[in-house]
């Protein structure tokens, strides 16, 4: 295994045998070393991402999931979302993910050309990723997404309809239309191929949105889109701004606590954290967020919905009133790139299309 040349993602080259059981384990006690210190309430959804989790077996994601089930209440329909890639190897194991109980898979596609593939460096061609697909559905998944990339080398709109058009025609539920940045720390940024312009991946964005609206499905994030009740819940929590619990190398985690919001994050280093989990010695990070930073923390997530921003959702999230957005705001509305009333504030066309802008008013 090797690591994608555009990701700044926490992953690492695998070792040629993974520690499964040894790193199940300590992602229990992670979870142990937690809850000693604040319980949670009953969890919604799970996501088992970051890197390639589905290198490792069904039989330690079982014992992974019933640990936590035996530690945690779940509801009764919780979410469960596996990261795959779609090489062979993996889509074999699908049927076995399903029964060890996860119920939705994330598969990153990212393209069905082969000479795109190759130039982001990934390890699975068109045919494997189509393969991948339909695995997932003869293995029971009913709920499966497929991650696209668009703005890639000498892409344009006609090459990129047609990796979505591929897509369609394997029926998922979710789709993540999501364009390719050259992130600083990566191979890409240091040496980058000869992207579309700005103003081509507009367009190219533009014409994916159509097309995938006239298919059925409905955006309800920046980069996600769905058909009728089969958002991502897991998704939907970050971007309203909720807590979650992250466990595991390089993991983060956000709480509303009495005294404001916490972030904690984990040490990066898979070693490091198998020695240290359990302790705190695997944090790398604790801290509150202080006051100030938090209007800007919240608009990140939130701003990526499409829905108005209710003022009432702002204290809620933030525990501070409205007048803490400002000057921001008055500056975005001045812009055209926000709108105002009396029950809170939307992002104009403009200010949708150009959101850093936006934040950066913040």
């Amino acid at each position: 295994m090797r690591k994608c040349p555009y990701c700044d993602f926490n992953s690492h080259r695998a070792p040629r045998v993974l520690p499964e059981r040894a790193y199940v384990d300590a992602l229990l006690r992670d979870l142990d070393f937690e809850l000693a210190q604040r319980p949670w309430p009953p969890i919604a959804s799970m996501f088992l991402g970051g890197g390639t989790p589905s290198l490792f077996g069904a039989t330690e994601i079982a014992r992974f999931l019933e640990g936590v089930a035996a530690r945690l209440e779940l509801t009764g329909d919780c979410e469960i979302t596996l990261e795959a890639n779609p090489g062979t190897v993996e889509a074999g194991r699908f049927r076995d993910y399903r029964q060890a109980g996860v119920n939705r898979l994330s598969l990153g596609v990212q393209s069905f050309d082969d000479q795109r593939l190759r130039a982001l460096g990934r390890i699975h061609d068109g045919d494997q990723a189509r393969a991948a697909a339909r695995a997932a559905r003869t293995a029971g998944f009913l709920d499966l997404n497929l991650d696209l990339m668009y703005g890639l080398p000498g892409q344009d709109e006609d090459t990129a309809l047609s990796d979505l058009r591929a897509a369609l025609e394997l029926e998922p539920t979710h789709l993540s239309l999501y364009q390719l940045t050259l992130e600083e720390n990566t191979p890409v940024y240091r040496n980058p191929p000869p992207l579309p312009d700005e103003d081509r991946c507009w367009r190219i964005g533009e014409v994916l949105g159509e097309t995938a609206a006239k298919s059925g499905f409905a955006r309800y994030e920046i980069s996600a889109w769905a058909l009728p009740l089969r958002r991502a819940r897991h998704n939907l929590n970050y971007w309203n701004f909720g807590d979650y619990l992250g466990i595991g190398a390089g993991a983060h985690g956000k709480r509303t606590c009495d005294s404001g919001i916490q972030r904690r994050a984990r040490v990066r280093n898979p070693t490091q954290f198998l020695e240290t989990a359990g302790t705190s010695q695997a944090l790398s990070e604790t801290r509150r967020v202080p006051a100030g930073e938090l209007p800007l923390e919240f608009l990140m997530n939130r701003l990526r919905l499409p829905e108005p921003l209710s003022w009432a959702q702002f204290r809620s999230g933030t525990g501070l009133p409205p007048e803490a957005l400002e000057p921001g705001l008055s500056r975005a509305r001045t812009r055209g790139l926000a709108e105002t009333d009396d029950t809170g504030f939307r992002l104009t066309p403009r200010g949708q299309r150009f959101l850093n802008e936006v934040l950066l008013l913040f």
